[in-house]
């Protein structure tokens, strides 16, 4: 039997409202869920006790979080100040160093800059300690020095910029140990070009030590080589310039007559140099 019109579209309304009341209650189960945004003050809150606890990784979730919910919020620098001590914290030093830069960029006369540098060149500092490079005899003045660099120049530019920051004193003590640290790579160059009998080589290489790396140890090494390079070169003049420096300077029994292989030999280390890695050497 066929309905008639009226009947008809009565039947269809019907269908049509339950259709969308079976489509509403669809929706509210599986349909898009609004995200509960977290006030910035309790997302900072949030990240300051993880870090606090130690728990880098999820303090470095709440604190990307903030930067890209509140840019510009009341607690932004503090976060991304933060966020670099996080990161240095996790051993993620691309990162660190990458959010130390922009931070040193976008705010160059904050009142915290300096912990920024800081933070910057602790982060290459610890990339060229290496965690158990003292333990496992491995010698640092004979690896890649560019991270020593890179941190001796950030904590260079905190003194001067900065000199009463109250990270000054710290950097400075790490700056002696990173300046004859980088001497000492210099001499493992040079003794390396004496193995080739590279002589003019090796001699420019301990020339460049006592000329930039002056009152540290590594100036007697570098002068006992030059004695011996401008010697193989024919340079006696220059040879013995060398030698009455190195004799003024160092006594008659001084690294002029030492076997370059012993001169590399780094001195026997005792239990609080290795746990202070030298700073105090």
């Amino acid at each position: 039997m066929r309905l008639n019109t009226s009947n008809r579209l009565l039947h269809l309304s019907g269908i049509l409202f339950i259709s969308l009341l079976l489509g509403a209650c669809a929706n509210t189960d599986s349909g898009p869920v609004i995200e509960d945004i977290q006030p910035e003050k309790e997302l900072y809150a949030s990240a300051v006790v993880k870090l606090e606890g130690g728990d880098y990784r999820l303090a470095i979730e709440d604190l990307e979080a903030m930067e890209a919910r509140y840019p510009y919020g009341r607690y932004s620098k503090q976060a991304q100040l933060e966020l670099i001590y996080a990161y240095y914290r996790l051993n993620q030093p691309a990162a660190a160093k990458a959010s130390a830069t922009r931070f040193i960029r976008l705010y160059p006369d904050h009142e915290h800059v300096d912990y920024a540098y800081y933070l910057k060149g602790l982060t290459a500092f610890e990339e060229n300690k290496g965690a158990f490079d003292q333990y496992l005899g491995i010698d640092k003045a004979k690896k890649d020095s560019s991270a020593a660099r890179d941190s001796f120049d950030d904590f260079s530019t905190l003194l001067l910029r900065f000199p009463n920051s109250e990270y000054a004193a710290d950097a400075r003590i790490r700056m002696v140990y990173l300046r004859n640290l980088l001497a000492e790579h210099e001499i493992h160059v040079a003794n390396h070009y004496i193995s080739i009998n590279a002589w003019l080589a090796a001699a420019n290489r301990a020339k460049y030590v006592v000329e930039n790396y002056q009152l540290t140890p590594s100036v007697e090494l570098a002068l006992g080589i030059m004695v011996k390079a401008y010697t193989k070169l024919g340079l006696l003049d220059n040879a013995n310039n060398a030698q009455q420096v190195l004799e003024a300077n160092f006594g008659d029994n001084n690294a002029s007559s030492e076997d370059p292989k012993q001169q590399e030999q780094p001195a026997v280390q005792t239990w609080l140099n290795r746990l202070t890695f030298n700073l105090f050497d």
